[in-house]
């Protein structure tokens, strides 16, 4: 029998996975409609040297080091001298400009991202800016929220090698008192060796135990193109989530502005047949249609328990909420359903 928005809101199930990775798009796309409060933009490679405020550090490096693209002129100066001058000046800019970008206090997209998802479920990103995890911090009081991965560091993050275990950057352990360093943030492109930092590590494994999980069935890509700077990012989701034949029942969504035949050739790897979507907006997606009943929705699609079932219909959040209280507000019914079936 078909399920009705009601219905959707109160069928909570066990099992199923959600992960979700981010790239820059996310990030720019989060930030589109509601600006970052200082009015900062976000850089691509091809502008950072410029956002960033770069030029006067690269007016001093050697002619032949020189780059344009911001990970190339970074890996030129770390294959140059890791140590250089110039290597320290650039990390200690980046960390600024990132370091102080803050939400606005309307809802952004990864409100509603964070709010959309729950404890089985796992957001890995590979950006540096502060705004998923800000996110996290502002909603996490509402409900259940999703686990977090750093994949590249993050200037919000630090991490203590003494008590193996990250938080807030600069601030001190509840349970030890230790600080929480900032994690690293650069590397230069042709192997970013992420084995070689016990925190990216650390990250990579959470993801990667996500992303292998025969309970996951639900993998959504959000604003990341795979660069070839991520040769190695991309091999290792690749060896954790498997050949498409082997997640021949998954469904892999992606969530970008770019071509969708440029879209699966970047990722034709992990999709199987056509068991993919692929959406140019966050509101289109399977976590907007049915924010926290992501894997129910897929379940009832794939292994309905009565032939009505996989048409049933979507509970799509509202776009247009003014203030995160009410977006945090429209949220509590489901989270009010979820744990009504943790009692059971």
């Amino acid at each position: 029998m078909k399920k009705t928005k009601k219905d959707r809101v109160q069928t909570v199930m066990n099992g199923g996975g959600h992960v979700v990775i981010l790239g820059a798009g996310a990030s720019i796309a989060s930030t589109y409609r509601n600006q970052e409060a200082n009015g900062k933009r976000l850089p691509s490679m091809d502008n950072f040297n410029e956002l960033v405020g770069l030029e006067d550090i690269i007016d001093t490096v050697d002619d032949k080091l020189k780059a344009s693209n911001f990970e190339t002129l970074y890996t030129n100066l770390h294959n140059d001298n890791p140590k250089s001058e110039e290597i320290r000046e650039i990390e200690e800019k980046v960390r600024e400009y990132f370091g102080d970008m803050i939400l606005p206090d309307e809802p952004t997209i990864y409100d509603y991202l964070i709010l959309s998802l729950r404890s089985k479920d796992i957001i890995a990103t590979f950006n540096w800016d502060p705004f998923l995890y800000q996110a996290f911090v502002r909603n996490h009081h509402a409900g259940e929220s999703p686990y977090l991965s750093f994949l590249h560091g993050n200037v919000a993050i630090g991490y203590s090698p003494i008590d193996k275990r990250s938080g807030a950057a600069g601030m001190t352990s509840k349970a030890t008192g230790n600080i929480y360093p900032p994690t690293k943030l650069l590397y230069p492109i042709e192997q970013k060796n992420y084995n070689s930092d016990e925190f990216i590590s650390i990250e990579w494994e959470r993801l990667k135990q996500f992303i292998g999980s025969d309970s996951t069935k639900r993998l959504t890509i959000f604003g990341y193109g795979a660069p070839v700077s991520d040769v190695e990012a991309v091999q290792l989701l690749n060896d954790a989530w498997g050949t498409n034949e082997q997640r021949n029942m998954e469904q892999v969504e992606i969530i970008d502005v770019r071509d969708e035949d440029d879209i699966r050739k970047t990722w034709k790897g992990f999709i199987h047949s056509h068991h993919y979507d692929y959406v140019n907006d966050y509101f289109n997606s399977s976590l907007a249609l049915n924010p926290r009943r992501t894997s129910e929705a897929y379940f009832q699609h794939i292994t309905p328990m009565t032939p009505g079932e996989m048409f049933s219909d979507n509970n799509p959040v509202p776009r247009e909420f003014k203030t995160l209280k009410e977006l945090q507000d429209w949220h509590s019914e489901l989270i009010e359903a979820e744990e009504k079936h943790k009692q059971k």
